[in-house]
């Protein structure tokens, strides 16, 4: 599917969507599971032989060991980060706090004006960025868009630290209400991305003016997808290789999500069925799965480790 330039947005996505699940295939589950657990603060909600989903009050990662997989090619595309987004700044704050008591390398620290982020990885190398928003009402939209000047300005670790100077919290891992904020994808090309974001699932561009980088939202959100082509990711991720298989995207109503799915099929996108869930590709090869509602019970995610290819 080949076009230039940004995609006409006919067909627009309930703005109620939110980000649901997000699954990765893992080398070593143990491992994954020691890291989400005591660094991140996930508790486990369910667990087979080879898969476990964590989270808080509810499913937020499926992890899966599968034999066999290899490391995703240099030149594929794939996850660039998942995002989890924590209720306030002061639980930012214990986040940091935490992993400076541990010792856990943190690659970067940004103030995006949007929100504050810090950004890490896991074992295995799967980029993490946890992060809190700022009001909306402080988003400086223009005409519709957010325009940035480039990936943000250093955030200060002690400005940060400073939050728990006033307030008497410390980390009990995950805080209470945290989710999937968004998913920030390497594709191969970005026109050919708008075309699946914003033509087929009717997502809206928001944030502009960061260069190699497109970003989509639904419901005036910053943004619940990112796409970028700064490593230059050409190939399609083979299909048993580790890192990303899949990230959710869930609507308020299955009447919704089937109309979704009929639609990516009108316009030549090819869809799987799962139940009543659905799974879908972008051009780059990263999957999606469209739900109704996010998935409140473990043992329902766990399910999609063995049904989802």
């Amino acid at each position: 599917m080949k076009q230039q330039g940004r995609q006409e947005q006919v067909y627009t996505i309930h703005a109620g969507m939110q980000m649901g699940v997000v699954s990765l295939i893992v080398a070593d589950l143990e491992r994954s599971l020691r890291f989400y657990e005591q660094v991140l603060g996930c508790a486990t909600l369910a667990r087979s032989k080879n898969s476990v989903v964590l989270g808080g009050e509810y499913p937020l990662l499926l992890l899966t060991e599968r034999p066999g997989a290899s490391p995703r090619p240099e030149n594929s595309a794939g996850l660039y980060h998942f995002a989890l987004l924590l209720p306030s700044r002061v639980d930012l704050a214990c986040a940091l706090h935490h992993l400076l008591a541990l010792g856990y390398p943190i690659r970067e620290m940004s103030d995006h004006l949007i929100s504050e982020a810090i950004y890490l990885a896991d074992p295995e190398g799967n980029g993490i960025e946890l992060y809190r928003d700022r009001p909306r009402s402080a988003w400086p939209w223009q005409n519709g868009r957010l325009e940035a000047s480039g990936p943000g300005i250093n955030l200060s670790a002690e400005s940060l630290l400073a939050e728990l100077e006033e307030a008497d919290s410390k980390w009990q891992g995950l805080p209470a209400f945290t989710r999937v904020g968004h998913v920030h994808i390497e594709v191969a090309d970005l026109a050919q991305s708008a075309v699946f974001y914003q033509g087929v699932l009717g997502l809206a561009e928001s944030i502009t003016g960061i260069d190699g980088a497109a970003f989509f939202a639904a419901g005036g959100y910053h943004h619940h997808i990112g796409c970028n082509v700064w490593s230059s990711r050409t190939a399609i991720p083979p299909a048993n290789s580790l890192g990303l298989h899949f990230f959710t995207l869930s609507l308020p109503e299955q009447e919704e999500v089937t109309q979704l799915a009929a639609h990516a099929q009108t316009a030549g996108i090819p869809v799987k069925q799962y139940g009543q869930s659905y799974l879908l590709s972008d051009p780059s090869g990263n999957h999606l799965l469209l739900t109704a509602e996010p998935v409140r019970q473990g043992s329902e995610v766990i399910a999609f480790a063995t049904e989802i290819e």
